[in-house]
């Protein structure tokens, strides 16, 4: 794997700074929700090295880490689409295989905003309040009928297979470790956008709180 065939440095670091650019533009819209918390943790965002890359601590809002990661994490993905499909044949010809096999049927996460991206699409429901239907409901209902078996791989082309899997993981850890280090630049863009837009509003929450556990019973 030559230099030529992986994301160069520089091409990383301009794009996270658009994604910054991009993520910074979307965060004065960002307000705290009013739903109730989810109980399942993120698996794109727990441990996180992006993250740790960006100053973003624990105590932020899962939505605004989030909105930022998945930003991130598209750099990364079309690195490694851009790889598979140049120079990753067998690999290639089995995501697209893939995709054809199983098309068809309703997608919920299909064009969603990052700040979106990897989120579950149902929110808890009251236990005394169901909801008449779900997303996930809606797409087990439009999935098709499940087709004919594909044909088998030789083992040549599972060798193959496992071949350009490692080196596409390789691509992907090489891809993180540049945008990490570009990302860590622009850590104070990011904790003052924080301290402008969110910790205001997470404070006027904690003061409102304060004040209806303090005020007197009626």
């Amino acid at each position: 794997m030559s230099e030529r065939d992986e994301l160069l440095p520089d091409v990383v670091a301009e794009r996270v700074s658009a994604a910054v650019d991009s993520w910074l533009r979307w965060l004065p819209r960002w307000a705290p929700g009013t739903h109730r918390g989810k109980s399942r943790m993120c698996r794109r965002c727990i441990g996180s090295p992006v993250l740790a890359a960006a100053g973003l601590a624990g105590d932020v809002p899962h939505q605004v880490v989030h909105a930022l990661n998945s930003r991130m994490q598209r750099i990364i993905d079309r690195a490694v689409d851009d790889y598979t499909e140049r120079q990753l044949p067998t690999l290639h010809a089995e995501l697209t295989g893939e995709q054809i096999w199983n098309a068809g049927g309703f997608e919920p996460g299909a064009g969603l905003d990052p700040e979106f991206e990897g989120l579950d699409l149902d929110p808890e429901s009251e236990d005394e309040q169901p909801f008449l239907f779900t997303m996930a409901e809606l797409v087990e209902q439009t999935r098709p009928e499940p087709p004919l078996p594909r044909p088998p791989l030789t083992s040549d082309e599972k060798r193959r297979l496992r071949e350009e899997i490692d080196l596409a993981d390789r691509v992907a850890h090489s891809v993180e470790q540049q945008l990490c280090f570009a990302l860590a630049s622009h850590q104070p863009r990011i904790e003052a956008a924080i301290g402008r837009f969110v910790e205001p509003q997470i404070q006027a929450l904690l003061d409102e709180l304060t004040r209806q556990l303090q005020a007197p019973p009626q």
